[in-house]
């Protein structure tokens, strides 16, 4: 009797264990896809492929995916941060794990944005709270179909007649309405078009590098007490003469500098793709274009450029910059419209880009709501592409340290300062040219290191 139980025993137990096993492999499987399903609806926005879809994260490592510090922009799907919310709700409709159905072609559209915006019911009782430039910026942020109220005369920006290669540099320059001085100023001293000569290495080399540099101003439209009748017909005027003003019909507002960045960056993509650089920045900066168009040839020497410059953008970078909180500042941003810290960010006053970086800036905006701050805008889409700009210290987008410009050959040992009125600009182009042979040989400014103790 107790060798037949035995004998039974056995058998149950070589026939239980693979189907107990297969159990509990079937269970783990369940469960795995469970929690990726769940990790996937709290992914972190930073976490993406170049690809224009989202992956959940934990799936798989790729060099694509970007390291972003767990403080980046919160991620929960909260309400009590309107961006934030926004930005995620977008992130779950381009994730193809939450929507399997979604084809390639959908996810290149810009539907998502404005799709998430319906999800904002109950959301209105934060708006109160907000100040009014971004209450108006709220309101609006969804929109980026505005129509084209002047543009060049040119495919791409105004420039010389003669060009038979490759344009080098487009200057991209953010202006209003009113800020015909700074136009005027710029068109007349550093923003030249045409075959702009770079400055030689040295003064016994003979290798003077050059190229074809265009330039276009950004606008939107200036409120209507603030700009009469004859100063929309002056500015008319000044499109049809310089053929260089690119406008489009939004209110131009510091909260909407970022706008004018993604719909430059649509032109761009349309008209100027082959634009090997382009140089972004404000009308009241002051820009060695010699010394640049050096600089950039050399980058173009450099090695693996092929590969370097689909992410290339060099300027003043900012690290570690968290929200203003100070209700009265114009950079003011209330935790009720975004939560978290900013990305690694190139200032805005000027910057330089690759034109393969920007059309991928463009498709990458498709995807990421606009936010009032255009430089951590910019930023925020390099994360997304997994891209991370380039300090110089020679773009002084905070002006010169200390009494360093007193020095005789300052202004030859950067490619930009910011914050110069008309009025100096010209005199600092004209000093430049005055002390070009004086000089020549100086590099361009380094990082000053402080003395070891």
């Amino acid at each position: 009797m107790a060798q037949c139980y035995c004998r039974w025993r056995n058998v149950l137990i070589c026939l239980c264990t693979p189907c107990i096993i297969l159990a509990l492999v079937i269970a783990y499987i369940y469960a795995m896809v469970t929690l990726s399903m769940h990790s996937s609806r709290s992914v972190r926005p930073g976490s993406t492929l170049a690809a224009p879809f989202f992956v959940a994260s934990g799936l798989l490592k790729s060099e694509n995916f970007s390291s972003i510090p767990e403080t980046f922009w919160d991620t929960h799907a909260n309400k009590n941060s309107i961006w934030n919310y926004l930005q995620t709700v977008t992130d779950r409709q381009f994730n193809p794990i939450l929507h399997l159905n979604n084809t390639k072609k959908k996810f290149k559209h810009e539907s998502f944005l404005k799709e998430s915006f319906s999800e904002l019911n109950g959301l209105h009782r934060n708006y109160k709270g907000l100040p009014l430039q971004l209450h108006y910026f709220l309101r609006s942020m969804h929109r980026r179909d505005y129509t084209t109220v002047l543009q060049p005369d040119r495919v791409c920006g105004a420039g010389g007649n003669d060009d038979t290669e490759q344009v080098l540099l487009l200057l991209a320059i953010k202006s209003k309405e009113s800020n015909f001085k700074n136009r005027q100023a710029i068109r007349q001293t550093w923003g030249q078009v045409g075959w702009v000569a770079g400055e030689r290495r040295n003064s016994t080399s003979e290798d003077e590098n050059g190229g074809y540099v265009r330039r276009i101003f950004l606008l939107g439209k200036e409120e209507h007490e603030k700009l009469g009748i004859a100063d929309y017909e002056l500015l008319q005027m000044e499109s049809l003469y310089y053929g260089d003003i690119l406008q489009w019909d939004f209110k131009d507002t510091f909260f909407n500098l970022t706008l004018k960045d993604v719909l430059f960056w649509k032109w761009f993509s349309q008209l100027c793709s082959q634009t090997l650089f382009v140089f972004k920045g404000d009308d009241d900066v002051f820009v060695n274009t010699q010394k640049m168009i050096r600089y950039l040839h050399d980058q173009l020497r450099a090695p693996q450029v092929k590969e370097t410059i689909k992410e290339f953008m060099v300027g003043e970078v900012i690290t570690t910059a968290v929200p203003d909180r100070v209700n009265k500042s114009k950079y003011y941003i209330p935790e009720v419209f975004y939560k978290g810290l900013y990305p690694t960010y190139a200032g805005g006053g000027g910057v330089v880009y690759s034109g393969l970086l920007t059309q991928r800036l463009y498709d990458m905006s498709k995807r990421v709501h606009l936010f009032p701050i255009d430089d951590v805008y910019v930023g925020m889409c390099m994360v997304r592409l997994n891209a991370h700009p380039i300090h110089h210290p020679a773009f002084l987008t905070f002006d010169f340290p200390g009494k360093e410009e007193q020095q005789p050959c300052a202004y030859h040992s950067i490619l930009l300062v910011h914050k110069r009125s008309p009025e100096q600009v010209v005199k600092l182009w004209d000093q430049l040219k005055r002390t070009q042979e004086q000089c020549r040989d100086v590099p361009l400014r380094v990082l000053r290191q402080k003395p070891k103790l």
